[in-house]
């Protein structure tokens, strides 16, 4: 038994003797530890200042807002009473037949082409040639349903179509559902004159690729060298436009009947 106690005891020895030696080693150690942790702490705590420093000094930026409308544009939202007063005191000074068809989402909140932010709830419409900000009246032949209303926009580049109604006046005269219809046009009042004056271009597409726009465009320019050509993406394609020299009428008709694209079609526009 003691011979048993003594294998025991000497173990134990040398266990106490070994942890006096590294007692002060570990005391050190975690020494080292809560200096670390320390100096992290006052470094995230000088991280912190500097940062609420630089965030008075540069404010975050202000929120994009959408273009101001321009002046001599009518309100986005709707015709005012003046406007509806006047349309049933006056005859139409012309009327258009056609097909109209809507568009909406692909344009919502894109500049139109009069210069104001194009608003799909709001009852306006797009036609290629009427002066920009000519107030109509578009009726659906097949339904008796009418809208009065601003053109502010430009479209539709479809063959066959000759009106593009914003969502909310498709809605209003009944070709929301049927996608196209037949309409009558009755101008009421222009801002300029319907037969003359103006300025003038032809859009040509839409272009499926990039590189069949710019080939065209390069065509052009060699054919109509002192006219101005672009070539700009949009949300159903590529299209090109060739704005001739003095923007006049019947040289942007003379373009027209000379231009027959491989792809897409080619279209006169008013550009005011």
């Amino acid at each position: 038994m003691e011979h048993l106690n003594a294998a025991i005891s000497k173990p134990a020895d040398r266990l106490r003797r070994h942890s006096k030696v590294f007692a002060p080693v570990l005391a050190h150690g975690s020494r080292q530890a809560r200096s670390r942790s320390l100096l992290a702490a006052l470094l995230a705590t000088a991280l912190l200042t500097l940062l609420s420093a630089c965030s008075h000094h540069h404010p975050a930026p202000h929120p994009i807002t959408a273009p101001a409308l321009t002046e001599s544009a009518p309100p986005a939202d709707s015709v005012s009473e003046a406007d509806r007063r006047f349309a049933a005191d006056h005859a139409p000074i012309e009327t258009l037949h056609g097909m109209a068809s809507w568009y909406g989402p692909q344009y919502n909140h894109h500049r139109a082409a009069n210069g104001q932010v194009y608003d799909q709830n709001a009852v306006t419409a797009a036609h290629r040639t009427l002066p920009l900000n000519t107030l109509v009246r578009v009726t659906n032949e097949k339904t008796g349903q009418s809208a009065l209303l601003y053109i502010t926009d430009r479209g539709p580049f479809v063959p066959g179509r000759i009106l593009d109604l914003s969502r909310a006046a498709a809605r209003k005269t009944g070709v929301y559902l049927a996608g196209v219809a037949p309409v009558r046009i009755d101008v009421l009042r222009a801002p300029e004159s319907l037969t003359e004056g103006g300025r003038w271009a032809v859009q040509i597409g839409a272009f499926a690729s990039t590189g069949k726009a710019l080939r065209l465009k390069r065509n052009l320019l060699q054919h109509y060298p002192d006219a101005q050509v672009i070539d700009f993406a949009g949300p159903t394609g590529h299209w090109v436009r060739i704005r001739p020299a003095g923007e006049g009428r019947q040289a942007a008709e003379s373009i027209l009947r000379h231009t027959h694209p491989a792809e897409g079609a080619a279209y006169l526009v008013r550009l005011n």
